[in-house]
């Protein structure tokens, strides 16, 4: 993983963290024992077991080794940072499509990205045109079915995060 700066809400830490400890306490202990069990099978060169529970324990490895240097390079989002009427990073917005339904979506970076739980990528088309604009402001987005635009409803910033580096 390149050290490009990973930007992280602090529930998105959270939850690298968690995965961390789990990745640490949980699977590599059975990851472990599944390799001793399959050992015991006797001659382990020609142990299907024995070969699936090392490439399970490979990757087990491979995702500690890439949360870790994902919370090395990450930034807390800081919604001091930014102006409080505007869309930014951290923040809840609710905007209103051309037929006039309303969507609430929280903007978060790449990492965190999750649409259908409402949590918007800074880096997709929308939540892109959405940054740094204010209530009342309306943009278009340009989707693979045409422009699409949208009216900013409401902004509501979440209150004061840490910023901090992760380690």
């Amino acid at each position: 993983m390149n050290d490009k700066e990973l930007v992280l809400t602090q529930e998105g830490l959270q939850k690298l963290e968690e995965e961390l400890d789990e990745l640490k306490t949980v699977h590599r202990r059975e990851v472990n024992e599944r390799i001793r069990q399959a050992k015991e099978f006797g001659d382990i060169s020609e142990n299907a077991e024995y070969e699936d529970a090392k490439q399970e324990q490979a990757f087990v490895e491979g995702r500690i080794l890439k949360v870790e240097a994902m919370m090395r390079v990450a930034r807390i989002i800081d919604s001091s940072e930014y102006a409080q009427d505007e869309v930014h990073l951290g923040a809840s917005v609710r905007v209103k499509d051309a037929k006039g339904q309303s969507h609430e979506f929280t903007i978060v970076g790449s990492t965190e990205a999750d649409p259908v739980s409402g949590r918007l990528s800074n880096e997709s088309p929308l939540g892109s045109a959405l940054m740094r604009k204010k209530k009342g402001e309306s943009v278009d987005v340009t989707t693979p079915r045409g422009v699409v635009s949208w009216k900013i409803e409401g902004i509501n910033s979440t209150k004061k995060k840490v910023a901090k580096k992760a380690s």
